[in-house]
């Protein structure tokens, strides 16, 4: 028996990287690292309405969605970029939602070869959408039966190899592609240019942060005044997935060493146990600017050799901590590498000067 149209279903996605405490990643890096767990799932705002920030986005879809079931038709296909953990798995979601019909999620990796597509495709429903994580790590041979899929809604499959070789042609239902990405520049031009809608998620001021920490909060039941919330969202790095992983832990450490009540004392004394300072830098943060500073004179520096000096991943570094760096200007990147700002040196208690006998304490 099929499930209702406005069940949600859900494959299991593969994780982008494996638990912290295998990788010594930071606890920043590994909260945007970790499959979602069901707290968070719990948390996800289910329609428009209840969704908080990107409002231009936010608006593209609704004008989507009324236009589309206007004419009865699915939706057209959209690709959402930006930084992880801001909502674009949320907003597939609520897209799905809105529109009353099912959501089937997979990521880029886990589509290995042409078959595993065509199992996606062919067990969707007419209308249905297919969410697409890490849209770009698609490989290229796979990524090509995509584009008659888009376009035509068939998939032109190869049986056999050599002298027996044919192809079969199969239909598949209307769907929507929602694609998913960290790294839009990865995608191909083609893919790229077949969503009819492209749009980025930016990272959440503090004020927003802040509701979606109070709603978070009210959710879980967390009691929480709002200095506290405020004091969560400033050091939340502009990330709804940070803030309620934050919560969790600022939750636990009130219960334990208070009264269970986060006040801003309270949530200031957690982060701080965690190494995350009043502006959102975790430790992380601080060792890749202290390296430029100290070890290659303010920079320009590569990406790789700042990766082999903090012993992290190159793809961390980038995915993970460079854009919000960069975005908060204490990094610069340049055709040369990377540079570290004025404002850089203050977080990290030196002034500008460069080299280890001319980048001094404040």
């Amino acid at each position: 028996m099929n499930p209702p149209k406005n069940e949600l279903r859900k494959q299991a996605v593969t994780p982008s990287a494996p638990p912290a405490a295998s990788t010594g990643l930071s606890y920043l890096a590994s909260t945007l690292a970790q499959p979602v767990t069901a707290v968070e799932a719990a948390l996800r705002p289910l329609s428009f309405s209840d969704f908080t920030g990107q409002p231009k986005t936010v608006e593209r879809l609704q004008v989507m969605v009324g236009a589309a079931k206007r004419r009865g038709e699915a939706l057209n296909h959209i690709l959402l970029s930006g930084p992880p953990g801001l909502g674009k798995t949320t907003l597939a979601f609520i897209l799905g939602h809105e529109m009353g019909r099912n959501v089937r999620v997979t990521s880029g990796p886990v589509v290995e070869k042409a078959g595993d597509l065509a199992g996606l495709l062919t067990s969707l429903e007419e209308g249905d959408l297919l969410f697409i994580d890490e849209i770009h790590r698609i490989p290229k041979t796979v990524e090509e039966y995509l584009y008659s899929a888009m376009e035509d809604f068939r998939l032109d499959i190869m049986i056999d190899q050599g002298p027996n070789a044919r192809s079969v042609r199969l239909s598949i239902p209307r769907f929507t592609l929602i694609g998913a990405t960290t790294r839009a520049g990865l995608l191909t031009a083609p893919l790229r240019s077949r969503f009819t809608l492209q749009t980025r998620l930016d990272y959440y001021n503090v004020p927003t942060l802040m509701g979606i920490v109070q709603r978070s909060c009210a959710l879980l039941k967390v009691d929480i005044a709002d200095e506290g919330a405020r004091e969560i969202a400033q050091r939340s790095r502009g990330t709804p997935r940070i803030a309620n992983n934050l919560i969790n832990f600022c939750r636990d450490y009130a219960q334990e060493r208070a009264q269970g009540r986060i006040t801003q004392p309270v949530a200031a004394a957690a982060l701080e146990l965690l190494e995350i300072d009043a502006r959102g830098l975790d430790e992380m943060d601080k060792r890749m600017l202290r390296v430029i500073a100290e070890n290659y004179r303010g920079g320009p520096v590569g990406l790789g050799t700042i990766a082999v000096a903090v012993g992290e991943e190159t793809e961390t570094l980038e995915e993970v901590h460079e854009p919000f760096l960069i975005q908060e200007g204490y990094l610069q990147r340049t055709p040369q590498g990377r540079v570290i700002t004025d404002r850089g040196y203050q977080a990290i208690g030196l002034k500008a000067g460069g080299g280890d006998s001319q980048a001094t304490l404040l």
